[in-house]
């Protein structure tokens, strides 16, 4: 078992807006089909940050997952053009012949930035990667079914709430499983926070 790490003599205090922040980033409401918990953030990366992780089941089966890291600077980031920064990672099986479609990380970088519009959550200096894995079984495993998966990779400068952001992302994990929109005037009910143990 690891030691707890003791806070650092002379370790920054963490500024009020990074507070407020986290405090969003918690409070985001996210879709009944989403598990979410505060995850252990990256530490080098930023001198604070804040992650959460994300599963979303169907059924009780598993068809996504992601996670997404607040990061703050108060200093700035010339590449984030501000002092704040979200990378958004999201993972989702996805039937074979999707694999196949040329238009596919097209479509999937869309997923993400409509999410964003969708949700009024402004952003600056986006950046990211969509990859399509496939797999196929030879010799005495050919009798399992072809497997795919798709997965999104992103970082955005967050302008405005950053629940919206987080609201947004919840939505790219389940654009990405395959889940059909909420009807639009209809509010997502909260997500299962918590069901599996303490964040």
């Amino acid at each position: 078992m690891a030691a707890r790490q003791e806070p650092q003599v002379g370790a920054p205090a963490t500024p009020e807006e990074f507070r407020l922040a986290v405090e969003q980033m918690r409070a985001a409401r996210l879709r009944p089909e989403i598990f979410c918990e505060e995850m252990p953030a990256p530490q080098r990366i930023a001198p604070f940050a804040s992650a959460l992780s994300a599963d979303v089941t169907v059924d009780g089966d598993d068809v996504g997952t992601g996670r997404i890291v607040l990061l703050h600077d108060p200093a700035g980031n010339d590449a984030w053009e501000g002092t704040f920064r979200c990378v958004a990672y999201a993972r989702a099986e996805i039937e074979p012949e999707m694999a196949n479609d040329p238009l596919l990380g097209e479509v999937g970088w869309s997923w993400l930035t409509d999410a964003l519009e969708a949700h009024g959550a402004e952003f600056a200096a986006p950046s990211g990667t969509v990859t399509k894995v496939s797999s196929e079984s030879f010799g005495s495993m050919a009798d399992e079914d072809a497997t795919a998966q798709l997965e999104i990779r992103a970082s955005w400068t967050p302008v405005g709430p950053i629940a919206d952001h987080v609201e947004a992302w919840g939505e790219l994990l389940c654009t990405a499983a395959g889940l059909p929109p909420v009807p639009e005037g209809v509010a997502p009910m909260p997500s299962r926070r918590g069901q599996r143990g303490p964040a």
